[in-house]
């Protein structure tokens, strides 16, 4: 399968987990399970093929390792937003297009947590799947999974969550942020590179 194709799969997968879980009717707590079962399962599935980045700021991490190249990198960046774009379109669709209240956020806050999980996503991820330490493990899918989950436990009422540029557009688009707010993601999830 095509790595591209792999990118788009995987992002939608796990923007669509998100809407679908948090939006009304809800999941509740079980929501950060989700969509950290979800990323975990999708980079099992693409990372073989693609990478299993299905985030900006984990391509951006990644290129800057040298361990994807400048034309991937950037077609992986515009294939997640897409994804972002058109799994928003879906769970607004399948959840028949509810009137939603964007997240009030405390700005300062925000983009710390922001910066903060999406540091540590990107930190795990050069770790244990670019690293030459820890090449061929088994364990990656579960360890960047599992740092989307915490961080969504922990900081997802703080900021939404997001720590994915894509994921931020997705949720914008879906109205559960505000698109005056969308600087506080794309800033907060790209500084920590």
């Amino acid at each position: 399968m095509n790595k591209y194709t792999v990118e788009f799969i995987g992002t939608f997968f796990l923007i669509l987990v998100i809407g679908l879980t948090v939006i009304e009717p809800n999941i509740g707590n079980f929501a950060p399970l989700a969509i950290g079962f979800t990323l975990m399962i999708m980079v099992y599935a693409g990372g073989a093929i693609s990478g299993g980045h299905y985030n900006p700021a984990v391509t951006l991490g990644v290129f800057l390792r040298g361990k994807c190249a400048l034309k991937d990198a950037l077609i992986y960046m515009i294939v997640q937003v897409l994804a972002g774009i058109v799994a928003s379109f879906v769970v607004l669709y399948l959840k028949g297009n509810p009137v939603l209240t964007p997240l009030k956020l405390d700005l300062g806050k925000a983009l710390l947590n922001e910066f903060l999980f999406t540091f540590a996503l990107v930190y795990v991820v050069l770790n244990v799947a670019t690293s030459k330490k820890t090449a061929n493990n088994s364990y990656f899918g579960l360890a960047i999974g599992s740092t989307v989950l915490i961080g969504a436990l922990a900081g997802g009422a703080i900021s939404g969550g997001a720590y994915n540029p894509a994921v931020a557009l997705g949720i914008a688009g879906m109205g559960l942020v505000s698109w005056a707010n969308i600087w506080v993601y794309l800033l907060g999830n790209l500084l920590e590179q």
